[in-house]
């Protein structure tokens, strides 16, 4: 009998020398050799660049019915790439979404817990989409979400500084001058945060509305934040992510964003 020839693995190419990294300069790579593999399954609404390559690792994806094994293998095209078997169209122009993100419910795909998450509250027809940045199980309104992973990543880069704003309702005590130190940034536990804008909206004996704006979105930087002046958080709500405001779009509800309005900002981004 013939034995049987092991699957060909596709391997990333070596690092181009001093001599190729000057041809570079008139004509990069990308547009030479292509993209990387986990750049195009990304921008095709895959998943995340992070989860391909787990996703490699784990022996899931093929071209030409081999093995892809680095995700930094360059491709024109997703020709003959396939997903635990399944052929990968070839992407199509970004679409971004607004959606209102219930309180109570995850920002996450799956939870083996059994808690909710917001895939339960899409709609059941919707095309594969994914959330530009969390929100916490406990916070609501403006979720962006987006059909392409490369966007999805530009929208999360620090670099960017994309504003994010915020209604929190608190209880506790709190002036508008103690808020107006934080646009010179704060350091909590060891954690530094960038500048904050947070002004008081409108007081009810020790309650009150405090709008906050920032640029970093680190873990429960709202929250942390405020309670580190005291304050009980009872409530928060996103209002805003970059141009895209949450409005009056009802609890659940998920819209599409004008294409145009989606090209023209893509235009400000690093």
């Amino acid at each position: 009998m013939t034995e049987e020839k092991p699957p060909k693995k596709y391997r990333a190419k070596p690092t181009p020398g001093a001599k190729a990294a000057a041809v570079t300069k008139a004509a990069p790579a990308e547009a030479r050799e292509g993209q990387r593999i986990a750049k195009l399954l990304a921008r095709a609404g895959v998943a995340s660049r992070r989860e391909i390559e787990r996703m490699i690792d784990a022996g899931r994806i093929e071209l030409n019915g081999d093995l892809v094994e680095h995700p930094s293998l360059l491709l024109k095209n997703l020709t003959g790439i396939t997903v635990d078997g399944k052929p990968v169209a070839e992407p199509s122009p970004a679409k971004l979404f607004r959606f209102h993100k219930p309180n109570g419910c995850l920002t996450a795909e799956r939870d083996f817990s059994g808690k909710k998450t917001i895939y339960d509250v899409l709609p059941k027809d919707m095309e594969r989409i994914m959330p530009i940045g969390r929100l916490d199980m406990n916070t609501e309104g403006l979720l962006l979400m987006t059909t392409d992973g490369e966007f999805k990543r530009q929208m999360e880069l620090p670099k960017n500084g994309i504003p994010r704003t915020y209604r929190a309702r608190t209880f506790g005590d709190i002036t508008q001058a103690q808020l107006e130190e934080l646009y010179r940034g704060i350091t909590i536990d060891g954690m530094k945060y960038g500048p904050i804008t947070a002004n008081l909206e409108r007081r009810t004996g020790r309650n009150q509305w405090i709008e906050i704006t920032l640029t970093e979105g680190k873990n429960r930087e709202v929250r942390k934040v405020l309670e580190h002046f005291g304050l009980e958080v009872s409530r928060l709500i996103r209002t805003s992510y970059g141009p895209f405001v949450l409005g009056d779009l009802a609890k659940g509800e998920i819209d599409a964003v004008r294409r145009h309005d989606l090209v023209q900002f893509r235009k400000t981004l690093k």
